[in-house]
């Protein structure tokens, strides 16, 4: 390849570029991978506890594994991030951009060496590094190299090892190219030979002969131009702050805004400018805004015989001395000058034309008089004029009023809007801070009027100011832009699109491409700017330019052009590529949006239409053939190809011939079978990217799936299946011939858009777009196993995922609970049954595919059969409270309806072994906002407590508490109010109540009940506790001890635990968005070190929506005394963080675990009991050996028999009494001496 060296920007810069690759080179390591941080297992110890399940407001969940984990949801600014993937299939960002990413390629030089992973897009900065739409990512480090020398968006890249080459398509300027570039190994940017294309580069492949195939909306190669009509656009110097030098002290002449927007060369008090008599001095402006003047005009003073004999033009802020070409009035010659350019005395020459040698942008000039003619220096007045044609919303920064231009530009602006100064921008720009909530077109607006005094092909850009100087990217919203280009009588589309304004520096996009009408009488070209509807309140909108550039081309090509990188020179005579006559063959201002190749073939999708195909045909053998039906009846904006497979994604809706049937905005052709298949029914919006995406779907077999990613909202139905819900994202799994939002397998959840994937060698495929993404897709309820590792696994239902609507919200009076989602469960096991129950405000899937809303049961000894209480409860229900005594269920919550003929109110009773309504319904509970948070069944006994919000059960005045006997309503006490959240039972009779209470008119938080002297108490120290307990859990095995948790006065959730004796608080370490749900203590199979809260063996679980210090969101976490540590992950279907409200299990044994530890008394017992055993034993033993050893030593058991001792003595010889003494051990056969 011969290509010009291209050293732009700087050397320095490239020299700093430069170096950054060679240093790459030299530490990339042959196998590249990245790595994630694992966190410490929880190390739980659940196998007490029967079966384990959550409850929460989710629809992904998982558990906190990595450091690198969290609970954002997908961005919805325009901002897309460069991404991989956990070990358990989640999404991991790597690097965050502040707008869009299009394309990605790994750069693999000649030799085989990974530079990186060059990423190509909208964005001003990715990783935190400025970065103007191109960089390079290490996916080893993940580290962002800029690519600094473009101006504009990437759309395509293509990395060509062969030749260490990147080739970038695009909407951009790079020094002597545009819209299409190169970077060549490690000498940087260079342009290619034909520099670049009139148009959009969208699409960049290398076709089977190796040649590079540039597809996008051009019609010639080449760049921008002037207009024919040259220094049509005044730039406006009386917006300008004027100051001078050494100004004379005469009255009239002294003020250096004289000679502005002055161009009659009329001499005298205030139409003229001087110096002091015989004195250098210098006239200056400084701007709000940047320009590249390209002609000043300046009219010299013949006042009293002065006038300016020499000047010299600086531009700020370069510091620079300009170069100038002008005709000198004297000779007629074109001459030049720079530190020294004359002005002539001549009063018949009216003024004088330079015209600048470089045009270079400034924001700021002066001009210093050296020489001058009589007595001293002046002038009558100054014009500069420039090329580009622009368009400001600060309207002083278009054309002067006073130059008389009929038609100038102009901008009219309605709104909140305020200047805003500008910082790292080239000018200052307009700001609107708008409020909710209901922004819209009308809340403000910008119209720019440009004076376009020439009709033709224009390009044409709207600036936006970076957010990062004036502080609002955490605010900055979406704008729509509209735009009328040209009259009726000519053929050019009104413009529509919206532009994110998150960039983080400044940058501009392209809104229209084409012909434009030039200015008159009956028309002139407008572009409006006003906020997108539907964004939510507290919206920062800028407005600052717009720019139309006249396009000229040499024509001959309309979206595709193939380039030979073996041919230094180009020719313009594109008669022998079959891409270029392909593309020549299209209608006009036909374009290119994708191309993909496959075994020789080349296939083109766009937008265009010919007489035998429309918006995507294939080129093969230096022929163009059409698709099955003629192609498709609509644009093609996106293409991936799999095998035999090209997947094609666009807003059509079948062939552009033929009927088949299920192609709405997503199609499959088989290359093999030259047929085209649906996937499913399609979905209902265009389709603009399609990436794949490897998933363990069946029996954990990886395999490759299709994400299509666009502006739907549906999956369509088809078959046996109904429509579902996505937003925007839909996963195609071709070995099931489904979509994975209609299988019921376990697989990871992933919302938000994926734009663009590209393997990487020796590394995981790296992704782009954004994504919120948890372990595993599955709603509101979730399983832990007991033994094993620990997981979160599917539980057998199906909850549908659910946007919450604010007029479904249901107000709970003190529980925190969230009122969406499942809010509570029951394990019900006995010999024959074994069922769960799920309480909450959901919609289920049931057994024989209804609708089951709020309250299930999932029946395990009938093979997971799913079915519901029936249609008597009012659809809004919310059960909060699960309960069973015997096999009645008691399921209360906030819920009205009619069972078996009587109204319910808070409570219903439902027989679990006959599945079916108890008869005889409680009467119903009254009061205002009646809500009930809390069953309680009192120990050994048949006494249900019911804790809430209301006054009185039936007839039966009983506020907050009541209890069932199971023929009627009892209350307990006369001295309690409020509003009760928990209840839980210290022993059989004590039962504990936290919530808004009060007792004996006392405000408390937490109250107890004696049942044996039926009257309520202050818990001790209640006054230390700062707001209403919304949950609450025993801490030891006795409930002596318990923790409470809620919302402080002050606005914060708080978190205390009573020891028997006194409260103790864990301090303010929550966040202020914490809401706490749920609490339960739970055993450990590993001791955390000793403190005075949690004991070694245990740890505290905290459920609900929190805000943990140094991390973020979690749905649950774990409190270890000291710390707490991320417990489980969620997110909504509606990209919100999820939340848990509870963890429930088949059996209570909380405070015992297979791995705890015995007290001291019971140890020491056991010590003892053992040490004793052991001693029976060893002295039994002891025994049976001695006997053992007699026996075999000749030992025979004495006489029974009693004898007269002392006759028996006399019969013995004293020497035979004592002959044998000292003859021990010489006969090994002699009986034992005794």
């Amino acid at each position: 390849m011969r290509f010009s060296l291209l050293y732009g920007p700087t050397a320095a810069e490239f020299a700093s570029i430069l170096n950054s690759w060679l240093l790459l080179f030299a530490i990339a390591p042959s196998t590249l991978a990245i790595s994630f941080d694992p966190v410490p297992s929880p190390n739980l110890d659940l196998s007490q506890l029967g079966r384990v399940a959550l409850a929460g407001d989710f629809d992904s969940i998982s558990l906190y594994s990595y450091e690198e984990q969290n609970e954002n949801g997908f961005s919805t600014n325009g901002s897309q991030s460069i991404l991989t993937r956990f070990p358990n299939g989640a999404f991991a960002t790597l690097a965050s951009s502040d707008a869009s990413i299009q394309a990605m390629c790994p750069f693999v030089m000649k030799d085989g060496t990974l530079a990186g992973v060059v990423v190509g897009g909208n964005f001003t900065s990715l990783g935190g590094v400025e970065a103007q739409g191109i960089a390079l990512f290490n996916p080893n480090t993940t580290t962002i190299t800029p690519l600094p020398g473009l101006s504009g968006q990437v759309n395509a890249v293509l990395c060509d090892q062969t030749d260490s080459t990147v080739y970038v398509g695009g909407d951009f300027k790079g020094a002597n190219s545009t819209n299409a570039i190169a970077w060549v190994g490690t000498q940087g940017w260079t342009n290619l030979p034909f520099a670049g294309f009139n148009g959009p580069v969208n699409s960049i492949v290398q076709a089977p002969d190796g040649n590079v195939v540039f597809g996008g909306s051009f019609d010639g190669l080449g760049n921008t131009t002037t207009p024919s009509k040259k220094d049509m656009q005044i730039i406006n110097i009386s917006g300008a702050n004027v100051s001078a030098g050494s100004t004379t002290s005469t009255a009239g002449f002294n003020d250096p805004n004289n000679i502005v927007c002055k161009t009659g060369g009329q001499d005298g008090t205030g139409n003229t400018w001087l110096l002091s008599d015989n004195s250098p001095g210098f006239w200056r402006a400084d701007f709000q805004f940047g320009f590249e003047p390209t002609k000043m005009r300046i009219w010299n003073t013949h006042q009293d015989g002065r006038g300016t004999k020499t000047f010299r033009y600086t531009a700020f802020p370069i510091n620079g001395i300009m170069n100038f070409t002008y005709t000198d009035p004297a000779t007629g010659l074109n001459a030049s000058c720079d530190a020294r350019c004359p002005l002539s005395d001549n009063s018949s020459v009216p003024y004088q034309d330079f015209r600048f040698v470089n045009v270079i942008g400034m924001s700021a000039f002066q001009i210093d008089i050296s020489e001058w003619y009589g007595s001293g220096g002046g002038l009558d007045g100054i014009e500069l004029f420039q090329d580009d044609i622009y368009a400001y919303a600060i309207n002083k920064f278009n054309e002067p009023a006073c130059a008389n231009i009929d038609l100038g530009s102009n901008a009219t602006s309605t709104g909140p809007w305020v200047t805003t100064p500008s910082g790292q921008s080239s000018s200052q720009y307009l700001t609107a801070d708008l409020t909710g909530p209901n922004i819209n077109s009308g809340s403000a607006s910008v119209v720019f009027e440009p004076d376009l005094n020439q009709s033709g092909n224009y390009t044409v850009t709207i600036f936006t100011p970076g957010c990062l100087q004036d502080n609002t990217c955490s605010s900055r919203g979406i704008v729509n832009i509209t735009g009328t280009m040209a009259s009726g009588t000519t053929s050019a589309a009104p413009i529509q699109t919206e532009i994110y304004q998150t960039n983080n520096y400044d940058k501009y996009d392209q809104i229209y491409y084409g012909y434009v009408d030039s200015n008159s009488d009956a028309f002139r070209p407008t572009v409006t700017l006003t906020p997108s509807s539907g964004q939510n309140s507290n919206v920062t909108i800028v407005a600052q330019r717009v720019r139309f550039e006249l396009i000229a081309s040499n024509g001959g090509l309309n979206g595709l052009y193939e380039y030979d990188p073996n041919q230094a020179m180009v020719s313009s005579d594109f008669s022998n590529s079959s891409f270029d006559q392909a593309g020549v063959n299209l209608n006009t201002d036909a374009t290119v949006n994708q191309l993909a190749v496959a075994n020789g073939v080349t296939y083109v999708g766009g937008n265009f239409t010919t007489s035998s195909f429309e918006n995507i045909f294939a080129i093969s053998n230096g022929n163009s053939t059409s698709l099955p039906g003629g192609g498709l009846n609509a644009e093609v904006s996106a293409m991936f190809l799999n095998g035999t497979l090209l997947y094609v994604g666009g807003n059509f809706t079948n062939t552009s011939s033929t009927d088949t049937e299920g192609l709405s905005n997503i199609a499959a052709f088989s290359i093999s079978n030259n047929t085209w298949q649906a996937l499913g029914a399609g979905v209902n919006g265009r389709v603009n990217a399609i990436v794949p995406l490897t998933l363990n779907v069946t029996n954990d077999q990886p395999q490759l799936c299709i994400t299509v990613n666009g502006d739907f909202d549906q999956i369509l139905a088809f078959g046996s299946f109904k429509s579902a819900s996505v937003e925007g994202l839909a996963v195609w799994v071709p070995s099931q011939n489904n979509w994975l939002q209609n299988l019921n397998d376990q697989s990871i959840s992933i919302s938000g858009q994926l734009t663009a994937q590209t393997d990487v060698p020796g590394a995981s495929p790296v992704f782009a777009g954004t994504v919120s993404s948890q372990g595993l897709s599955i709603s509101d309820v979730a399983s832990l196993p007991i033994s094993g590792s620990l997981s979160i696994n599917q539980f057998p239902l199906k909850i549908q995922p659910q946007q919450l609507q604010q007029s479904s919200k249901r107000k709970r009076a003190v529980s925190g609970q969230n009122v969406t989602g499942a809010v509570t469960g029951y394990f019900y096991e006995t010999s024959t049954l074994n069922i769960t129950i799920i309480g909450g405000h959901f919609t289920a899937t049931g057994s024989n595919g209804s609708n089951i809303n709020n309250l299930v049961f999932v029946n395990g000894s009938n093979n997971d059969a799913v079915t519901g209480v029936g249609d008597a409860l009012d659809a809004d229900a919310v059960f909060l409270a699960l309960g069973v005594q015997g096999t009645v269920l008691y399921a209360g919550g906030t819920l009205t309806g009619t069972v078996e003929g009587a109204e319910v109110n808070g409570l219903i009773l439902y027989d679990l072994e006959a599945a079916n309504y108890v008869p005889t319904q409680p009467p119903a509970f009254s009061g205002s906002d009646v809500a009930v948070n809390a069953v309680a069944t009192r120990p050994n006994t048949a006494e249900v407590y019911i804790g809430g919000n209301f006054d009185s059960a039936g007839s039966l005045s009983c506020p907050s508490v009541c209890y069932y006997s199971g023929s009627q309503w009892n209350r307990p006490g006369t001295n309690l109010g409020g509003s009760v959240a928990a209840l839980t039972w210290s022993n059989n009779n004590k039962l504990v109540a936290g919530g808004n209470l009060t007792v004996n008119d006392e405000a408390t938080s937490v109250a107890t009940y004696d049942t044996n002297a039926k009257t309520w108490s202050v818990l001790a120290g209640n006054d230390s506790i700062p707001g209403p307990v919304t949950a609450l859990t025993a801490a030891n095995d006795q409930a002596s001890e318990f923790w409470v948790a809620g919302l402080g006065t002050n606005g914060s959730a708080f978190l205390m635990k009573y020891d028997g004796t006194n409260w103790h608080t864990v301090g303010d370490t929550l966040g202020k968005s914490t809401t706490i749900r749920g609490l339960q203590v739970l055993s450990l199979s590993q001791d955390h070190a000793q403190n005075d809260l949690v004991p070694q063996g245990q740890t505290l679980v905290i459920t609900g929506q929190l805000d943990l210090p140094s991390f973020g969101n979690a749905s649950a976490a774990l409190f270890n005394g000291t710390t707490f540590s991320p417990f489980i992950l969620s997110t909504t279907a509606n990209n919100n963080p999820g939340s848990l409200s509870q963890i429930f299990s088949a059996k209570q044994n909380y405070f015992s675990s297979s791995g705890s530890h015995l007290k001291v008394i019971f140890v020491v017992l056991i010590a003892l009991a053992i040490a004793l055993a052991l001693i029976f034993i060893l002295v039994t033993i002891g025994i049976i050996a001695e006997r053992l050893r007699r026996k075999r030593e000749g030992y025979m058991p004495a006489p029974t028999q009693m004898f007269d001792k002392n006759s028996n003595m006399e019969r013995i010889p004293p020497s035979h009494l004592f002959h044998s003494m000292g003859q021990q051990g010489r006969s090994s056969r002699r009986a034992p001496m005794i």
